[in-house]
């Protein structure tokens, strides 16, 4: 299988004010599009993605390009972007066909803001908008010579007192004010990016597990590309998604049970009951020679992963005809399934239904949000291609709506990061790909839904991850009870003694959307968030470099001190890298760390190392 390519490497600077707008208060960049095409925000196709990642660095002293002269002082604020609050032009259908396959390449580069000189990661001339993170050692803006450190300590000087002088804060002393609503208990678990979350801070350090390749899952013969993305841990199984099937093993290896499937899966729910249970989407049909690609997305299967048992079936119809749907997911004991054509849900225990499409409706629920005792629907109403997108917090048993918040209109799609604390990602344009431009943190205590705080992913200066249409499914974040945590871009180390490429984990106030703080990466490697536990630390995975195997880090939420849980040895690095969580899923539980495949295909005639399906490490 080919892989996709690495982050742009370029220096991830603090929120710009504007909805999806450019880093630093500069104009936003021109539209990409061809003639007819809407200016400011219109989402974007990348380039074609450049080589497979985890190519060695180029040399530490080589220059990326000339660099840009040293910009005049500011004489004054920067214009504001073109248009309304965040308003992009009207984005494309997208909508997507038979199988769920990715339809945005990661990390697509943009060229340069209008104006933006290379900037120190971090400094940016806003006026009364977020504090200025400090400088991160080593940030690009040209060689690392003498003459270039001159000309940028002109340039943050300039800017640091520009900014000074226009009201803005100073790094790390900007906390929440105390105000947030209390995490609800949660009654499941998600094997993603949120978690049960305590308060962190202090304590013992752990002592870090010297880790071994545990057990591993072949890569499975297919005669093409099949989508088996899905993997779940429990404290008795590990659960895989499979070729028309889903497989369980033994926490020590072997394979305990099989479930088959009528088809393909179109998409597994990433939360996880405390009782083991979860749910899939799959097709009503394998691939025949009628249906070359197999049958529609319309089946909903809930299943028993500890006991490794299909509990029900279902699907809904509107018209006679089954509704086709796009995911699927698990909150407070209800299944719900959305798509283009509407929301449908069932009840955990037994599979009743709760509530389906109705004909001729104007609003349609596009996708839910899951996890735990929660549910959020996000609706979308009117126009498709300019539609009302509105997030709702429901009752999970009845769909009584318990919250709304109304999406400012232009925005074509919203993501559910995190359903408590409420996190929502959306592209108001900008989002190089990554298919967030911006997140928001909702207030849903109340009938109407407040917005607490905005963070800007930087035109990609902060690498989350979202699908592209999806609701649920953004990687590379994870969310605590009042922090969320995104990866930067990578960017030189500036130690000589220690030369190559990094990056950082950087935490965003909910409350307040400001930087709080960061913990570093190594040199030639990734840091990334992979979910937050249940005593608010965040777990984070340091990918292999070209010595040693990968780590899973824990990251105090307090001081941002990094201590290894767990640390991969460097004999099954290649395989490790294989399967990187930068586009492969992962998770980390009961001390042991999962990364699997969300696709199986045929062998490639230009790899030679073994491929897997998923490897599993831990301590002997």
């Amino acid at each position: 299988m080919s892989q996709p390519p690495q982050p742009p490497n370029q220096p991830p600077q603090g929120p710009p004010p504007g909805f999806g707008g450019a880093p630093g208060g500069f104009p936003p960049q021109p539209p990409q599009s061809g003639p007819g095409q809407p200016a400011y925000g219109y989402p974007q196709s990348p380039p074609p993605p450049p080589g497979a990642p985890q190519q060695p660095p180029a040399p530490p002293a080589a220059p990326q390009g000339p660099p840009p002269p040293p910009p005049a002082a500011p004489q004054g604020p920067p214009p504001p972007p073109p248009g309304g609050y965040g308003y992009p032009g009207p984005a494309g259908p997208g909508a997507q066909g038979p199988q769920d396959f990715p339809t945005q390449a990661f990390g697509a580069a943009q060229p340069p803001q209008f104006g933006a000189p290379s900037q120190p990661y971090g400094t940016q001339p806003q006026f009364g908008a977020y504090p200025p993170p400090a400088q991160y050692p080593g940030a690009p803006g040209g060689p690392s010579g003498g003459g270039s450190k001159k000309r940028m300590a002109v340039i943050v000087a300039a800017v640091a007192a520009l900014v000074l002088v226009a009201g803005g804060g100073v790094w790390f002393l900007t906390k929440g004010d105390g105000k947030d609503d209390e995490a609800k208990s949660e009654t499941g678990k998600s094997q993603g990016g949120t978690g049960e979350q305590g308060g962190g801070g202090g304590g013992k350090a752990p002592q870090t597990i010297d880790g071994k390749l545990l057990f591993s899952v072949d890569q499975p013969k297919v005669d093409d590309l099949v989508t088996v993305k899905g993997m779940w841990a429990t404290d008795k199984v590990f659960a895989k998604a499979d070729v028309y099937k889903v497989v369980g093993y033994g926490l020590s290896g072997g394979q305990k049970w099989e479930i088959p499937l009528d088809g393909e899966i179109c998409w597994s729910s990433q939360h996880v009951t405390a009782d083991g249970k979860t749910a899939v989407l799959v097709k009503d049909a394998k691939p025949s020679a009628e249906k070359k690609y197999g049958g529609s997305c319309t089946q909903v299967v809930a299943l028993d992963l500890n006991n490794g048992k299909k509990l029900w079936q279902e699907s809904a119809k509107v018209a006679d005809q089954d509704v086709r749907f796009d995911e699927v997911t698990v909150g407070g004991g209800t299944v719900a399934a959305g798509g283009l054509s509407g929301g449908a849900a069932w009840s955990l225990d037994g599979g009743k239904s709760l509530w389906k499409p109705k004909a001729g409706e104007d609003c349609k629920d596009g996708g839910y949000g899951g996890g735990g005792d929660k549910l959020v629907a996000v609706r979308r109403c009117g126009d498709y291609k300019r539609p009302q997108l509105k997030v709702q917090t429901l009752n999970p048993k009845t769909g009584a709506i318990a919250s709304e918040y109304k999406v400012p209109e232009g925005i074509s799609y919203v993501h559910v990061v995190s359903t408590n604390p409420l996190v929502i990602g959306l592209d108001a344009g900008g989002s190089t790909g990554s298919g967030a431009s911006d997140l928001m943190a909702i207030d849903d205590s109340a009938k109407d839904g407040k917005m607490r705080s905005k963070i800007s992913t930087g035109n990609g200066k902060f690498q989350i991850k979202c699908p592209s249409t999806d609701v649920e499914g953004c990687t590379k974040v994870a969310v605590g009870k009042d922090a969320v945590y995104m990866p930067s871009e990578e960017h030189q180390s500036g130690n000589t003694q220690n030369p190559g490429r990094l990056n950082e984990i950087v935490a965003f106030d909910l409350a307040t959307g400001q930087s709080k703080g960061k913990t570093e990466g190594i040199p030639n490697s990734e840091l990334l968030p992979l979910s937050v536990d249940k005593d608010g630390y965040v777990i984070g995975y340091q990918s292999p470099t070209y010595r040693e195997g990968g780590a899973v880090v824990r990251i105090d939420p307090k001081t941002f001190k990094k201590d290894v849980l767990l640390k991969n040895p460097a004999s099954s690095a290649v395989a490790e890298r294989s399967l990187s969580p930068s586009y492969q899923q992962a998770l980390y539980a009961q001390g042991r760390l999962y990364l699997g495949d969300g696709f199986a295909d045929k062998p490639s005639k230009y790899r030679t190392d073994k491929e897997y399906l998923a490897l599993i490490f831990g301590g002997s």
